[in-house]
């Protein structure tokens, strides 16, 4: 029975080898867990056309980024088109994409910058009396095309107001029947010589009104009309049709957009468009998001530098946060934090796990040192199993009345100070635990010998130096 308990008691003192273990894995835990917090996120962007101004301008952010080391990171990944873009953005096999939402909106992207409008630009010679676009019902429009989605989003304007668009092969030369827009495809080096040939009234493009593109068809309908003079066809219902096609654009072009002496255009002109957006799926961290808002926009003049088209990159327009997030195409929590000067610090991105890891961290705090003590409280009954039993021997070798008798209890006594030396020998015992077990060693072996001498059994002093070389191997790692 005694031996059970001395090893049970020896199986309760191994465990604080594994809390030891615990503890330790407990720190690597930790510090991997720093590690993680720490490391840079990585967005995978998807960009088309691979060969568009917007796919420049994300390059040189991502370079721009690395350089910076900072804490987020951008991984492109090219497709061939802006639809290609956006699908993968929906299918959620990237975290940012490049979107031009008239011709696909990802049910999950949400607006984080409009890298630029571009601007239904519709420019006449001056002798020709078209001011607003409901006027080119019965004209010939020429249209430059640059996109799959142009067309569509001529006609859908069109259709607005109730203007139907005819191709060349549908027109029988004569003029447009009433409600019908011949629509001419054109490529801007053939629009001076339609203009003057009068294959068309006016020309047609959708650009942004500060490229390239815009000012060559500008210049080309200049060089077509007889005086040099133009104007410009504006489209005055632009919030109207935005009711019916949310994905379209309101644009304003200021006056003297495209320069020139008088100024072109005399007026600020009112028109709509479509925007190429930088969307982000609603699932990605606002705190990432928030921090690629940032830099983007932070980096503009150093970005202007290698991509032109930073300069007339903007933010969405909204008025406040709930407008922000619940407009037509509403914009991410993330660049919102930005533009409102709202993001969030380690404390409230973390404030959830500090608050977890504290008050969990405290009750297993608790419960470690609740297992010390109990570890302690087992070393401490384990001599206190072997004192209580010498005080038994000690009663026990009083009423012995043969040698056999006290021969076992010897043999008793030897396996209990073998076991406490072994056990002294990994752990230290304080001065009172040893003092006290001497004691009720000399106790018992002085009541052995007197009992073999009151029963006339011969002495055992070899046995007795032995004991006493165990008692010294008790006495030194006390010492120490």
């Amino acid at each position: 029975m005694l031996r059970r308990r001395l090893r049970a008691a020896a199986g309760l003192l191994m465990r604080r080898e594994w809390l030891l273990v615990l503890l330790a894995l407990g720190l690597i835990a930790l510090a991997g867990a720093v590690v993680y917090l720490s490391r840079p996120t990585t967005l995978t962007v998807a960009v088309g056309p691979q060969d568009g101004p917007e796919a420049s301008l994300i390059e040189a952010y991502a370079a721009a980024l690395d350089r910076a080391r900072e804490d987020v990171r951008l991984k492109i990944v090219r497709y061939d088109d802006v639809r290609d873009s956006s699908i993968a953005l929906q299918r959620n096999k990237a975290d940012l994409a490049v979107v031009r939402p008239d011709v696909f909106l990802p049910e999950n992207g949400l607006t984080l910058a409009i890298l630029h409008d571009e601007a239904l630009l519709v420019a006449r010679p001056d002798q020709n009396e078209i001011e607003d676009f409901p006027d080119l019902a019965r004209k010939r429009l020429g249209f430059v095309v640059r996109h799959g989605a142009d067309l569509p989003f001529l006609t859908n304007v069109l259709s607005f107001y109730d203007l139907t668009p005819d191709s060349p092969a549908e027109d029988g030369g004569g003029e447009p029947a009433a409600g019908h827009v011949l629509v001419v495809p054109l490529k801007p080096s053939e629009i001076s010589q339609a203009l003057t040939e009068k294959r068309v009234d006016a020309v047609a493009v959708i650009a942004s009104p500060t490229s390239k593109v815009a000012g060559t068809v500008i210049r080309a309908v200049e060089t077509g009309s007889p005086d040099r003079k133009i104007g410009f066809v504006s489209v005055p219902d632009g919030d109207a049709i935005l009711q019916r096609f949310p994905e379209l654009q309101a644009v304003t072009i200021p006056a003297g957009t495209f320069g020139g002496r008088p100024k072109r255009p005399a007026e600020e002109i009112r028109t709509v468009g479509a925007s190429y957006r930088l969307m982000a799926r609603s699932t990605v961290s606002r705190v990432a998001v928030a921090s690629a808002t940032q830099h983007l926009f932070e980096w503009r003049s150093r970005l202007a530098a290698a991509a032109p088209i930073a300069k007339v990159m903007k933010a969405p327009d909204f008025d406040t946060t709930v407008a922000a997030t619940s407009a037509r195409l509403p914009n991410h929590p993330g660049a919102v934090d930005y533009f409102e000067r709202e993001q969030q610090t380690f404390l409230d991105r973390y404030e959830d796990y500090i608050y977890l890891v504290a008050f969990f961290g405290g009750t297993i705090g608790s419960g470690f040192a609740w297992l010390g003590q109990r570890l302690a409280r087992q070393r401490r009954e384990r001599i206190d199993i072997v004192l209580d039993r010498l005080l038994d021997i000690l009663r026990e070798v009083r009423a012995a009345t043969t040698p056999a008798e006290l021969d076992a209890i010897v043999l008793e006594i030897d396996d209990l100070i073998a076991d406490v030396v072994s056990h002294t020998r990994e752990r230290s015992l304080d001065m009172r635990t040893v003092s006290a077990l001497i004691l009720a060693v000399d106790g018992v072996h002085e009541a052995v010998g007197d009992a073999r001498r009151r029963i006339g059994a011969p002495t055992a002093e070899q046995g007795e130096r032995r004991r006493s070389a165990q008692l010294m191997a008790l006495r030194f790692p006390a010492a120490e």
